[in-house]
């Protein structure tokens, strides 16, 4: 329009502007075409069909972890242009209160400060059952274990955190339901003795566990309902294959779509000359918090 009008009137641009009201930065800009278009819209179809329950801000996400300078709103038009699936918003749930105004979930404020485990139960292809121990931390998110066998007992949840403890640490709280396995004699004093807290929810109230509900249902939604175990072995495989890819890779949207427990890249100096934990060797560092560990259970009064 602002063509014709100088062909026709003979006017300066800087007069034809002023008096349509237009910039004279919006008529000398010129469009820029993107070369990367075509690549960009075929690795974005690629990562949401590899991970089919992902929405657009996590395969954007992805998209930066591999280098790609892009942001939210191109994926999106993207992903509505291909016809790909747009998750449907869901609404936040309401904390939850006590009537003096306190709040009946203990938050976790750091590393170690609060874990929770639960139960879940799948099947393989002949129709047996088996069952899956998750436990998380919750203040990072990183999925510390899953354990994955055809029964799981209150000796085995104590030889899976036992573990866990030496290797990790101790933590302040631990979180669950009202399982027989966790509300056993056996794991309530051995956690007793290592002074861990545990924080049993109310009967029937799985919200009030939040954070392993919320990670069972990526675990299910992700994974089992995605895939045919044929044998128990195969089903192991494949569960400790997603839970390093969870906590590796996986964008959460609760870390500023970062993954909870990121590879890294630079080695720490200790480890590189074969010690840890100030200067002892790697197995003399486990053996140390092995005897660490059972001094509590042995003296729970120091």
């Amino acid at each position: 329009m602002l063509g014709r009008v100088l062909k026709t009137l003979e006017v300066s641009e800087r007069r034809a502007c002023q008096v349509l009201g237009q910039a004279r930065t919006t008529q000398r800009h010129s469009s820029y075409i993107r070369n990367d278009e075509e690549r960009l819209v075929t690795r974005t179809i690629e990562l949401a069909t590899q991970y089919g329950r992902y929405g657009y801000r996590r395969i954007t996400a992805l998209l930066r972890q591999e280098g790609w300078k892009v942001n939210h709103k191109r994926i999106e038009r993207i992903w509505r242009r291909e016809g790909l699936k747009v998750p449907k918003k869901q609404s936040q749930p309401g904390r939850l209160w006590l009537t003096d105004g306190s709040c009946i979930r203990l938050r976790p404020e750091y590393k170690d400060h609060v874990w929770s485990y639960d139960f879940m139960m799948a099947r393989t292809v002949e129709g047996k059952a088996f069952r899956i121990l998750t436990i998380i931390d919750e203040y990072t998110r990183e999925c510390l274990a899953i354990l994955t066998q055809r029964r799981i007992t209150s000796q085995d949840v104590i030889e899976q955190l036992f573990c866990l403890f030496i290797f990790r640490d101790t933590p302040q709280y631990i979180r669950s339901d009202n399982g027989p396995e966790f509300t056993a004699k056996a794991v309530r004093s051995w956690l007793k003795d290592l002074e861990v807290t545990t924080l049993f929810i109310e009967p029937g109230s799985p919200w009030e566990n939040g954070y392993i509900e919320s990670f069972n249902g990526k675990l299910r939604e992700e994974l089992f309902n995605r895939e045919i175990f044929t044998t128990l072995i195969e089903a192991k495989m494949l569960v400790e294959e997603w839970r390093k890819e969870y906590n590796q890779v996986r964008p959460h949207s609760a870390l500023n779509y970062r993954p909870p427990a990121p590879e890294t890249i630079a080695v720490d100096s200790n480890l590189t000359s074969g010690t840890i934990n100030g200067g002892r060797s790697g197995s003399q560092g486990i053996l140390s918090s092995q005897r660490r560990i059972e001094s509590k259970a042995n003296h729970p009064g120091k």
